[in-house]
């Protein structure tokens, strides 16, 4: 499995600045290796692929779905969709390149209302909603912050999604906290967990605390490594510090720390690839 972060960072008490990484190399010779993992369902495998911070792509018989999709380290192992699922609106949840170059002439794209500008034709969701869009089961979830601060994310501004798929419902929490309309689900089989969201959002105590709440067979952390993606855009910014003065390696292990003894499996994903 990929590091998060080159060996001798991992156990510095300091996030790792994601300019000294990326700059070793151009974006375009990042790794390109991704792995697929598998959940059983109904009629098969629904195979699982983590592909780059919070773009996640299932795949259950014949069809595709996409949730975020991200062409920052390219598409290539990116397969086009019948259902592209959108949470929010900034470039790494919404990418209308990307979505263009994963659409076929039948696929389906569910944005928030706050995407409406750089996906016209996409099909709204609004928190509470439920569709069946493709054969695929979506519910829209809120997704909101408890804990005030830049940046923002208001009620009703961004959406979770429970998608199912071969009997098998997975949560996608988005950018959230553990909020009520998240507490409230139930039956959930995976799990997708954001950590390390900026003003001590989404701790890992906190979103191993969260996940134990909704007791899924496994759990992802995701969206946790927000220097590789904010100084993507700024190389030149400051690095964050997570509470506890913890690296994000370390952020990954207290989590796991939290969730022992819960029987719930924690796969922790290749979502932040490094230079070859």
């Amino acid at each position: 499995m990929q590091q998060p972060f080159p060996m001798s960072f991992e156990k510095s008490n300091q996030p790792v600045p994601a300019r000294w990484v990326l700059a070793l190399l151009p974006l375009a010779l990042l790794s390109s290796y991704v792995h697929a993992d598998s959940f059983p369902a109904d009629s098969g495998e629904i195979l699982i692929t983590p592909l780059v911070h919070s773009s996640v792509q299932l795949e259950y018989e014949n069809t595709v779905v996409q949730i975020d999709p991200w062409s920052i380290i390219g598409l290539d192992n990116a397969k086009p969709a019948q259902l592209i699922v959108v949470t929010d609106n900034p470039g790494h949840h919404l990418d209308a390149d990307a979505i263009t170059h994963l659409s076929l002439d039948t696929t389906r794209v569910i944005i928030t209302a706050s995407g409406r500008e750089q996906i016209p034709d996409g099909l709204v969701m609004a928190n509470g909603d439920t569709l069946k869009v493709a054969g695929v089961t979506i519910e829209a979830i809120a997704a909101y912050d408890i804990i005030p601060g830049a940046p923002e994310h208001p009620r009703g501004d961004a959406n979770g999604y429970v998608i199912t798929l071969g009997g098998k419902r997975l949560f996608f929490a988005g950018v959230t906290e553990c909020v009520a309309e998240v507490k409230a689900l139930a039956n959930i089989d995976v799990a997708f967990m954001p950590m390390n969201i900026p003003r001590g959002r989404m701790t890992p105590q906190a979103a191993a605390a969260c996940t134990r709440l909704l007791n899924p067979a496994v759990v992802y952390t995701y969206h946790y490594d927000q220097d590789w993606a904010r100084l993507l855009a700024d190389p030149d910014g400051s690095p964050s510090e997570l509470p506890g003065g913890l690296s994000v390696a370390e952020s990954l292990d207290r989590f796991e720390e939290e969730l022992a003894g819960s029987g719930i499996e924690y796969r922790r994903g290749d979502w932040y690839p490094l230079p070859q």
